[in-house]
């Protein structure tokens, strides 16, 4: 397959949060894009032109992590108030909120199948829930400190887990039982993810290095200096064949894995870049920093059908997990910056960039924490001191409430307007449901035609 090697190019940029941008997820269809922030919000973007962004609030205090479900129909959030929150992502802003955790709840993630959630957090604790009636199933408890993150397996039947205590854990679904530790002496792991073969993980640390390895044979397969500071995130384009991760040092960086190199540095965040993800496709990814803005970049770099790749990656999910194979070039263990790799930086006005900000709409009881930005960083970029609990919330930082934006709207047009939006949105997922199922009568009926020809053939020749 041809590649046609253009380079990323910075598409859109959003600037209405007010805090450190903390986690970026896109919707599994590419409608919207959610950001969490230090602000205590939860931040809906429209990729089409002249649509409001909803802002819903509700936690009290800063949203560590945010996740699409797999079918889109829902948002999970995480926060320092130690609770998770599930939304509905639409201009009602409906939410369910139970409280998780003892401490703060580093991060959430939906299973492939949608049906469960996974939470890691300060208390120690990895759990799962159920996303019906959000009912606890069970807790790994293993960890000796702050779980930053956990992530399912694309096939669901694995947990990895990466800790303030050095170690990061896989864990078996079905036994509970944790069955490999990686340890890493080398500093705090911020950020771990799954390969989408499901063979190997990817993490990025303090020690400003990213690391890859095979969880078959459990052993260091890439070994990346590219950054300068602590890497907040990391995350594996769908094709597996790269990777791109955000650093302290303001940098994006795509590394290619299957030549063990680095690919590109991306130059457009004004401060520690904190977060990162490719979208469902690869075609897009989204970064996060401290200077408050998300940025949406188109990926151009690999434009190639990646139905082969994804279909290999899924026919592995599927089998057992000592058969699969993670077709990767063992590079060098240690592989240090090259300084022929591209740099690219963010033009002045990104293209396709909708004139003038959003209009935003908050949605939920508004409350939001007054912005604490240099205390606040920290918490994101694992700067922070090593002692369990959190303490009290000072005077200064008093949550306080701001009234829903109407913008000299009517309220009776106003209610109108929510009201027929609130309609679209039932009416999308009504014909969303109607084409799944039209799709599974036309597999049906295919089978029936198919056995239909085979009765045929075989009565045929007894004729």
């Amino acid at each position: 397959m041809a590649s046609s090697l253009e380079d990323p190019t910075l598409e859109r940029h959003f600037k209405q949060h007010r805090d450190t941008v903390t986690s970026v997820d896109f919707h599994p269809n590419m409608k919207q894009l959610v950001s969490g922030s230090m602000d205590s919000s939860v931040m809906i973007w429209h990729f089409k032109p002249h649509m409001r962004a909803y802002r819903f609030v509700g936690h009290k205090d800063a949203v560590l992590s945010v996740k699409f479900s797999p079918s889109g129909h829902l948002i999970a959030s995480s926060s320092r108030d130690k609770t998770v929150r599930l939304w509905v992502p639409s201009v009602k802003g409906e939410s369910t909120v139970f409280k998780a955790h003892t401490a703060t709840v580093r991060s959430v993630d939906f299973s492939s199948d949608g049906q469960s959630l996974l939470t890691s957090s300060d208390d120690k604790t990895v759990k799962v829930w159920t996303v019906h009636r959000q009912k606890f199933q069970y807790s790994l408890n293993a960890h000796m400190n702050w779980v930053r993150c956990a992530r399912f397996s694309p096939d669901g039947r694995m947990i990895v887990s990466a800790s303030d205590d050095k170690t990061i854990k896989i864990w078996d679904r079905t036994s509970k039982d944790c069955v490999h530790t990686f340890y890493d002496p080398g500093g705090y792991v911020n950020s771990v993810e799954f390969h989408p073969s499901g063979t190997c993980i990817a993490a990025g640390g303090t020690d400003s290095t990213v690391k890859v390895w095979d969880i078959r044979m459990n052993k260091l397969l890439q070994h990346y200096q590219a950054h300068t500071n602590a890497v907040n995130a990391v995350s594996f384009h769908p094709s597996g064949n790269y990777l791109v991760s955000a650093s302290n040092d303001t940098t994006l960086k795509i590394l290619d894995l299957m030549e063990g190199r680095l690919f590109y540095t991306l130059h457009g965040h004004q401060g520690p870049a904190t977060c990162v993800t490719f979208s469902r496709n690869g075609e897009y990814f989204a970064s996060g920093s401290s200077d408050e803005q998300v940025m949406v970049w188109k990926t151009n770099f690999d434009k190639v059908d990646y139905e082969e790749v994804l279909r290999s990656h899924r026919k592995r999910a599927a089998s057992p997990p000592t058969t699969a194979l993670m077709h990767t070039h063992d590079p060098p263990s240690r592989t240090p910056p090259k300084t022929g790799a591209p740099e690219v930086r963010a033009g002045a006005e990104p293209r396709n960039l909708a004139v003038g900000e959003p209009e935003v709409v908050e949605v939920g009881p508004a409350m939001f924490s007054i912005p604490q930005r240099k205390s606040r960083l920290d918490e994101v970029t694992g700067q922070t001191s090593k002692t369990d609990g959190l303490g009290g919330v000072s005077a200064s930082q008093v949550p306080l409430t701001t009234p829903l934006e109407r913008r000299d709207i009517p309220p009776q047009l106003s209610m109108t307007l929510e009201h027929i939006v609130g309609q679209l949105d039932v009416l999308t997922q009504t014909v969303s449901i109607l084409e799944q199922r039209l799709t599974m009568t036309e597999n049906k009926l295919r089978e029936c035609l198919d056995n239909q020809q085979k009765i045929t053939l075989q009565i045929r020749p007894n004729e």
